[in-house]
């Protein structure tokens, strides 16, 4: 069975907005929904994708030569 109730997270404890109809002293299972405002501010995981990706300066034939630039081999059209 699902309830689902409002409550307020107070820094230290959520605190129910309205008397609730649970046990004392029994354990549950509590899935936090974020509120509507908060979720659509929330970025998703394109965005910190996004913010993650950088681009990299680097000659034209860097994928073709990569042995080049990083280890020194030499270059395969040359």
């Amino acid at each position: 069975m699902t309830k689902t109730i409002q409550a307020v997270f107070d820094g230290e404890a959520l605190r129910p907005t309205s008397p609730v109809d649970l046990e004392p002293n029994t354990s549950y299972r509590i899935s936090i929904e974020l509120p509507a405002e908060k979720a659509a501010e929330a970025p998703g995981a394109w965005a910190e994708l996004e913010a993650l990706a950088g681009s990299v300066e680097a000659p034209e034939d860097w994928a073709r030569e990569h042995d080049h630039y990083l280890y020194g081999s030499p270059k395969r059209s040359e």
